[in-house]
Order: structure tokens, then sequence, then C-alpha cells
């Protein structure tokens, strides 16, 4: 039994981390951005603060995100960034450690898995703990997956889409895609250069998809005006896009998630996809968000589509959840 020491919950997302801690809920919302001075390798800001430098720090500021798809890519900031969360919402201590659970992707490999672990084990932590993402989605979803009935989760994230199936606690079928909100933003930002010699940052194509984005549907005479650098003058310039233009964009990176969530229907048993189609699709995460999601999914499979309660918080709530079980659970550390 651990009776000592709390249990924080940490959804590490490619665009954001939230934090969960036992007894208080949700503490800890912000961007999973780190600003680093490039002479000194010194962290200058964390979250919010490092996320608003993205494109407008001097050379010798670097503001980037060390969780790409779902994946450490700096283990060294990301250590820092726990290290951060952690003791921001518990302060320092000396003789109770904290128990992490920290969330990962359906199908991260032994690899990243590991360096998850070991990166909050450098950050302090007495126990640490992992859960697949699409099992905490569910479970922050209030979907009882504990019953021997289909559930099936589409958790639409900033780096990856996790897709899964889940029954009788465990889940059937699932599958990982690299792809989610930030490839959405990364098209914007292509087609604007190419087709209206306008470079864009990152904030500016993620607000665009946010005000006329829509996966299907769009409206005929919605516009929207953007401002950003002519790539042939270097001045500042500013264009006219419709909703239409960014749904027709947008068509290519949801294509890949509507395939995936075919794949793994394919995948499930026939008695678990007959709950699926009578109880329909959850949908999970800041990507699934976009307007008309849910009806792309239900025009694509045929299966009723709807967003959960709290789509942006539901992972990290799920983990809030499991940490109630803890003493159920094995460590992986």
């Amino acid at each position: 039994m651990f009776s000592v020491g709390k249990k924080i919950g940490i959804d590490l997302g490619t665009t954001n981390s939230l934090v969960y801690v036992e007894g208080k809920g949700i503490v800890f919302n912000e961007p999973s951005v780190v600003a680093i001075d490039k002479e000194s390798g010194k962290i200058l800001a964390i979250g919010t603060e490092a996320r608003d430098m993205l494109g407008r720090t001097p050379g010798s500021i670097s503001a980037i995100r060390p969780v790409e798809n779902g994946v450490i890519a700096d283990y060294k900031i990301v250590e820092s960034m726990l290290k951060f969360y952690v003791r921001k919402v518990y302060g320092r201590w000396i003789f109770f450690p904290p128990y992490l659970m920290i969330c990962i992707p359906t199908g991260g490999t032994s690899v990243e898995r590991r360096a998850v672990v070991n990166a909050a084990i450098q950050a302090g932590s007495k126990k640490v703990f992992l859960i697949d993402e699409s099992k905490a989605a569910a479970i922050g979803a209030n979907l009882d997956i504990a019953k021997p009935q289909g559930n099936m989760v589409v958790d639409v994230g900033g780096g990856t889409t996790d897709i899964a199936v889940l029954s009788m606690g465990d889940i059937v079928a699932a599958q990982t895609l690299r792809t989610g909100g930030n490839r959405q933003d990364q098209a914007i930002g292509r087609y604007m250069r190419k087709h209206h010699n306008l470079a864009l940052g990152e904030i500016t194509t993620e607000y665009i998809k946010t005000k006329i984005g829509y996966a299907i549907l769009p409206p005929k005479k919605e516009k929207f005006e953007v401002r950003g650098r002519d790539l042939v003058t270097g001045l500042p310039k500013r264009v006219k896009i419709s909703a239409e233009e960014i749904s027709e964009i947008l068509s290519e990176p949801l294509s890949s998630i509507v395939e995936g969530v075919k794949a793994v229907l394919e995948k499930t048993p026939p008695e678990l996809a007959a709950d699926i189609i009578e109880r329909g699709i959850i949908l999970t995460g800041g990507g699934s968000l976009l307007k008309n999601f849910p009806q792309l999914i239900e025009k694509t499979t045929g299966i009723k589509a709807q967003l959960a309660d709290d789509p942006l918080s539901c992972v990290a709530i799920g983990t809030g959840r499991a940490l109630q079980s803890i003493d159920l659970l094995k460590e992986v550390y």
C-alpha cells in the first residue's frame, strides 16, 4: 500500500501538458514548450511564457517542443519539464517523494516507454506508473470499460491520434497514428506559402484552424483575414481566405485519421463491433474540437460519433481516476 507521498498524474502531450493531483483534480494545464538560451543551455521559461516566445525570439533564444508526435525528442529538457511540473504542484520534498502516473501513446515502443520512466525517475519520483492514453481517455470520458462490452475511443492530440476498442478493462484493438492537430496546422502553413506567398507562424496557423477550420461542410461565405510576411517582398501582408479553402486543406491529414478508425473497426471482434454500433464512438483530445469532426467520423464509418464532456481534459481526468486504484497497479520502476 502507498500511504505516503502525493500521487500525481501527468498527461505529457505534444501540445499541452496537464497535471492531476490526488484530491484536487487538474491543477496545471500549460503548453509543452520550453525556451532555452542557446549559448548556456539554460532554461529561461516553461509553459505559457515559453509558448508566447514561439516565432518571436532573438537568435540567442530557442523556443522548442521537447515532445514530438507523443515521443520524447529531448530527454534532458523533458526531465526539466517534469521537475518543473512536480515542484509547482508539490513543492520541494525531503522524505516523501511523489508517485507519478504518466500517459503514453497506446502504440509506444519499449524504448519510448523507458525514456518516459527514466525522465520521471530523474525528476525525483519514487514510483512511476504508465497508462495508455486511450485507456485514460476512456476512463476520463466516463466509459465503463470494466464490463464485457465494446467501447471505442478516438483521442486526437497534437502529435498523435490514439484509436482503441476497450472491453473488460483492457485494449482489444488499437492503433496509434503519428498525426494530430499539429499536422493540420502544418498543412495550413504549407498551403499559405505555396498559394499565397505568405509565411505564417505556428500560433497563427493554429488560430486559423480554430476560427474557420471545418472537417466537412464548411459555410460557403465564411472568410477570415490572415496576416503574415510576404515571401516575395519580405513585408507584412494581409490575405483573405475562406472556410472552404481551409476545409480542403485539412481533408488530407484528416483522411489518415478516418482510415485509422476504419482499420481498428476491421480488427474488432463482431460482438464488440455490435456494441460500438449501439453505443457510438467517443471523441476526445483537443483535435476532436475541430468543427464538424464528429459528423466526419459518422459519415465515413456509418456509426454515430460524439464528443466527450470535456475532450481537452479527458486523458488527465482518466489518469487521476486511475490513481485512485494505484495500489492494484504494477509500477514500472
